[in-house]
């Protein structure tokens, strides 16, 4: 039987758990992370034990986690045969690192981790290219095998690209693609954030993951009294609902990141404390339906 139903044209969950649709995992034993630094508070290994551990008491409004969906958080090949080699109950589906130079040697050897089973789409992460994006090749040839192949293709961007990711998705209508951490992060969610967010929104098969959101208390009370921090997040999370509709948007820890932030079980009371009152529909789908349409899992 399928896991979903389709109930006014969104995808309803079984009772079935959570999905966690935004951890990463490594070992620097086997692996080398360009951007790992001594200092970052992070371990030198994380494996799907440790997640699970870290997940164990964790209640969302739909239940435990039951499935994660681990995003490379390096870029070689090496390291993502290690990652689509993993098993683990917990760990449902794997999204590579998107490498720009597939542009011109598709057949990279990294293709070949789809044999794994666990593949289930590339993540576009390019922060630091231009704001319309022209400098990163393969993006229209990686929407349309996304799309053949069913998986799903994400962007970790700065707001000022959401622009450019709504004019892909609309060129690729076939095509699902999901914007990590909102295309904000720990960035200010200023005016001019909301307003690409809701253009990029406006793009019916573009999902966001709620993930990366949850930031330090500040100690610093607002006007109407919560943390500074807190306030933010139920900002952030009210435009996106406001944007997106509850259910085209999929909950992420940011696990072992956000472990520096709180343990894996404030972060899914800080998220769900936050978020805006969602029907029954829209909560199964944020926790966990709409991450297993996507991901197919």
């Amino acid at each position: 039987m399928s896991p979903l139903t389709r109930e006014e044209g969104r995808p309803v969950a079984s009772p079935s758990g959570a999905v966690d649709a935004h951890v990463h995992l490594w070992d620097l034993e086997r692996m080398h992370l360009s951007w790992f630094r001594q200092g970052l508070g992070l371990p030198s290994v994380v494996a799907p034990g440790q997640l699970e551990a870290a997940a164990t008491h964790a209640e969302t409004p739909v239940g435990s986690v039951r499935s994660a969906i681990a995003v490379q958080a390096g870029d070689t090949a090496g390291e993502l045969a290690w990652l689509t080699a993993l098993r683990h109950p917990l760990l449902a589906g794997v999204v590579r690192q998107y490498d720009p130079a597939e542009a011109s040697s598709p057949a990279d050897a990294r293709l070949a981790s789809r044999a794994s089973g666990l593949l289930r789409g590339a993540r576009v992460a390019v922060p630091s290219r231009r704001a319309d994006l022209t400098d990163v090749p393969g993006l229209d040839e990686l929407s349309e095998r996304s799309a053949a192949e069913g998986d799903v293709v994400e962007f970790l961007v700065r707001p000022e690209q959401l622009p450019a990711v709504a004019a892909l998705a609309a060129r690729h209508p076939g095509t699902s693609y999901v914007v990590c951490h909102l295309g904000l992060g720990a960035a200010d969610p200023d005016a001019a954030w909301a307003e690409s967010l809701r253009l990029v929104a406006a793009r019916s098969n573009v999902h966001g993951k709620v993930s990366g959101l949850v930031v330090r208390p500040t100690g610093r009370t607002g006007d109407d009294g919560p943390d500074a921090a807190h306030a933010r997040l139920r900002h952030c999370l009210a435009v996106a609902v406001d944007a997106f509709g509850g259910h085209r948007l999929l909950f992420g820890s940011d696990w072992p990141m956000s472990a520096r932030v709180a343990p894996y079980d404030r972060i899914v009371d800080r998220l769900a404390r936050a978020l805006p009152a969602l029907d029954d529909v829209d909560t199964a789908a944020l926790w966990g339906g709409t991450a297993r349409e996507l991901y197919r899992l």
